[in-house]
């Protein structure tokens, strides 16, 4: 599978760029913005390979995986936005609460105004659910609903209560947020964090997936195989 990465946002994270069907791809973790002057990004690389992105997947609430949001409004006003429940609060309405004491707890307060007042998830993952079954209620192609049956969603709490995973049984790709990194996990210090669930998930992500499955996460290493890290 040709996932297509940017880094983007103030901690160059990982955003990808997932083919679908046709031209059409989802958008997974976008962070690019004003902040760290990348706001424009993601639209240029879409418009120069003529993709027409038809939803945004957020593994997890935290601020540097979702400051591309607004951007991305603008200039898709009516894309679809997913997240799991239990991180659902750190956009929409409330995302400038629930921001700003993250931020406050890293001493980041100067970026609050770029993760304030965030677009709400219309649809929300749920664990073993196809992103097919996340978006049932939306109106998209039947093309596009078939190819996000191979889609599988695995919630994985621990770096936050709502962190979740995207899993390709057949293409055997992993997209693991900031749960699992090359050669280390996700950290649990923050707010939402959990050590002992972390490792939970962890294992859960070591049963449910191939061993030589690849590994695409929120930061730095991409593509490597779970069996590199157990």
């Amino acid at each position: 599978m040709d996932l297509h990465l940017l880094h983007t946002g103030p901690l160059r994270v990982n955003t990808y760029i997932v083919p679908i069907c046709e031209n059409k791809v989802f958008i997974v973790d976008p962070a690019n913005c004003a902040f760290s002057r990348d706001e424009g990004s993601l639209l240029s690389y879409l418009e120069s390979n003529k993709l027409d992105a038809v939803a945004i997947i957020l593994t997890h609430g935290h601020f540097d995986h979702v400051s591309g949001l607004p951007a991305l409004k603008k200039s898709f006003p009516n894309i679809p936005i997913a997240i799991h429940k239990n991180d659902s609060g750190m956009i929409g309405p409330s995302s400038q609460v629930e921001q700003g004491a993250a931020l406050a707890q890293m001493g980041f307060e100067a970026f609050l105004p770029f993760v304030s007042n965030l677009p709400e998830a219309v649809a929300f993952l749920e664990d073993g659910k196809s992103l097919a079954q996340v978006f049932d209620s939306l109106d998209l192609s039947d093309d596009v609903k078939l190819a996000l049956e191979n889609w599988q969603v695995l919630h994985t709490p621990g770096h936050t209560e709502g962190s979740c995973c995207l899993y390709n049984e057949n293409e055997h790709v992993l997209i693991s947020g900031d749960t699992l990194f090359y050669r280390s996990w996700g950290r649990t210090d923050l707010i939402g964090g959990n050590e002992r669930k972390i490792h939970q998930s962890l294992a859960k992500i070591l049963e449910e997936c191939d061993e030589e499955t690849l590994v695409y996460p929120g930061h730095e290493h991409t593509g490597f195989a779970i069996s590199e890290n157990y």
